[in-house]
Parts: C-alpha cells; sequence; structure tokens
C-alpha cells in the first residue's frame, strides 16, 4: 500500500497526490450534469470539514438575524408541531404532528438529495444544537414562562401578543408584494390600519370580525418562490430549526421589521428587552400545547426535522 494512503487512514486527512485513491478515482469533468442541474465536486479535508460549515452559517446567521430574528427561540418542536384556531371560533387548539419518514437512499455521495428526502448533511452537530435547545427550553424558558402566567393572567398574554404581531407587519406586506400577492399585501395594510385604531394599538385582534386574515409570508418563502433552493438544514443555539435559505430570510425579515429599530443606538437593550419579552409572552401562550409530543413519536429530531420541511414547501407552493 503506498505511504499516501497510510497517512490518510490515520490522519483522517485527504492527501491527493498522483498515487492517492482520491486521484485515481477523481471525476474527469469537474462540473457534472445531474437532473439539470450543476452539481459541483465537494472536498472536505479531514473532520474539520463537517463543523466548519455549519459553524460560519450559524455565525452568519445570528449576525445577520440580531434580536429581531430570535422571535419564539428555544421551542425546537414548534416547527414540526402547526397550531391553529378551531372552526367552532372558541379558541380551541388543533395540533398537527407530522412523524418522521423512512429514510430513502440518497444515492451517491456528493449528490444532491432527490426532492422528497430530507437534505441534512450537518445532522450530527444539528443533533447536538437541537438537544441542547431542548434542555434550554425544558430547565430556563419553560419555568420562565410557568412564573410569567402565573404573575400575568392569560387575556393580558394574547392582548400583548397581538400587540407584537401588530408591529411586525412590514415584512409579511412586503414579502407578499415581492410573491406577487397584491391581496395579501392588501390585507396587511388592512389589519394593520383597523388593529392600530378599533384594535387600540393592536392590542386585540379588530380586523378578524371583518374576516381579514394575516398573511403567512416572510423572505425565506420568497427566495424559494424566486427558484432558491433550500440548502442544508441547520439548527443554531437559541433559534427554531431552519435551512440556509430561510436564515438569511429570517435576517432580512428582522432588517424589516420595526422592532429593530426601537430607540437609538445606546438604547439598544430597549430592543433586545422587547424581543425577550416575545419570546417569553409566546411560550406562556403555548405551556400546554407540546405536552405528550415526545412520547408520541420515535425519533424527535427527524419528527421535526421532516415537519418543517415538508410545512415550508406547502408554504412556498401557496
Amino acid at each position: 500500500m503506498p505511504a499516501a494512503n497510510c497517512v490518510e487512514r490515520r490522519s483522517r486527512f485527504s492527501y491527493k497526490g498522483p498515487d492517492s485513491q482520491a486521484y485515481r478515482y477523481r471525476q474527469n469533468n469537474r462540473d457534472v450534469r445531474r437532473g439539470g442541474r450543476v452539481v459541483l465536486p465537494r472536498v472536505l479535508t479531514g473532520r474539520l470539514g463537517s463543523a466548519a460549515a455549519p459553524l460560519a452559517v450559524a455565525i452568519a446567521m445570528v449576525a445577520f438575524s440580531g434580536c429581531g430574528s430570535v422571535s419564539s427561540a428555544v421551542k425546537p418542536e414548534s416547527s414540526a408541531i402547526e397550531p391553529r384556531e378551531g372552526g367552532n371560533g372558541d379558541g380551541a387548539t388543533e395540533v398537527k404532528v407530522a412523524q418522521a419518514e423512512t429514510p430513502r437512499d440518497k444515492g451517491e455521495p456528493g449528490e444532491p438529495p432527490a426532492d422528497d428526502e430530507d437534505y441534512d448533511p450537518w445532522e450530527k452537530f444539528n443533533e447536538k444544537v437541537f438537544e441542547f435547545n431542548r434542555q434550554a427550553d425544558r430547565f430556563v424558558l419553560k419555568p420562565v414562562a410557568k412564573v410569567y402566567s402565573v404573575i400575568l393572567p392569560e387575556p393580558f398574554e394574547v392582548m400583548i401578543g397581538n400587540g407584537f404581531d401588530n408591529m411586525a407587519f412590514v415584512p409579511r406586506m412586503v414579502n407578499s408584494l415581492l410573491q406577487g400577492k397584491f391581496g395579501g399585501a392588501g390585507r396587511e395594510v388592512s389589519r394593520f390600519l383597523i388593529n392600530s385604531t378599533l384594535g387600540i394599538g393592536g392590542l386585540f385582534d379588530a380586523a378578524k370580525y371583518y374576516g381579514i386574515e394575516k398573511s403567512r409570508e416572510d423572505f425565506g418563502q420568497t427566495l424559494g418562490f424566486w427558484g432558491v433552493t433550500p440548502g442544508p438544514y441547520l439548527i443554531v443555539p437559541f433559534l427554531e430549526p431552519m435551512t440556509v435559505r430561510d436564515g438569511v430570510g429570517r435576517g432580512v425579515d428582522a432588517l424589516m421589521n420595526p422592532l429593530s429599530y426601537v430607540g437609538p443606538i445606546p438604547f439598544i437593550w430597549t430592543g433586545v428587552a422587547l424581543k425577550l419579552g416575545e419570546i417569553v409572552n409566546d411560550r406562556a401562550l403555548n405551556l400546554d400545547l407540546f405536552q405528550g409530543f415526545e412520547e408520541s413519536v420515535v425519533d424527535l429530531y427527524s419528527a421535526v426535522r421532516h415537519g418543517y420541511l415538508r410545512r415550508r414547501e406547502q408554504l412556498i407552493k401557496e
């Protein structure tokens, strides 16, 4: 066996000389077309390759998002469970749980996965961060939310949540326009005007009594509407699950959110305090929503990942 191959096995770093296996089995063309797409060969050198990429993306997401995109943080299960109001108008909550599917054949290494597969090349990194977020929610956020619920009655929590939602109408309106959904943009403007006046500054959702429902558009969906692929699935500390595309979208939405510009630069902590208040208030409103979810699935991480990716696909198609 050539000495170069021995070095590769012992150090886990790749040697690309003429006598190495990687050189002998290299592809003739650097660009390979599969399914109408150009696939660029990727080379990961040693163990650093698998960890450096998600870490770099995580740093970029946090830098662009700032405090404005930490909405509903440390709730890893929220992406696989979609609460929605009951049809009888009594506020009853219906929970949709997305179960994980059996992984299918992923083909050759380095190939993009098929559209019906969950693209998660950073799975080991994501699983560790996912567990960290779960424990942070269990031992920090949820206890704080319980104390918050004891101090503040639920009707006041709903009013506060309505106020935060009313101020965040700008990203929904802009993204509706960018996707050509002018009706959705009009609804957002109408909701803001009605809730800001009849709803007393947005504390009450008066627009719903006129049948004006809010849109659910964000810049991640806009990028998908424009044909941008989602990229790898990613979980970073204190943020909800995302893809690289949705992470960029959250950063752009944060720049459009008026809450990101509360107070001048010396009082930036005012905006941080408002965002933390929104997170705690949202968690207090959903204390019992996820009870028993972990016992209902075999693989919680896969269920959350699959539910999130399928739901994002559906939102883009709507």
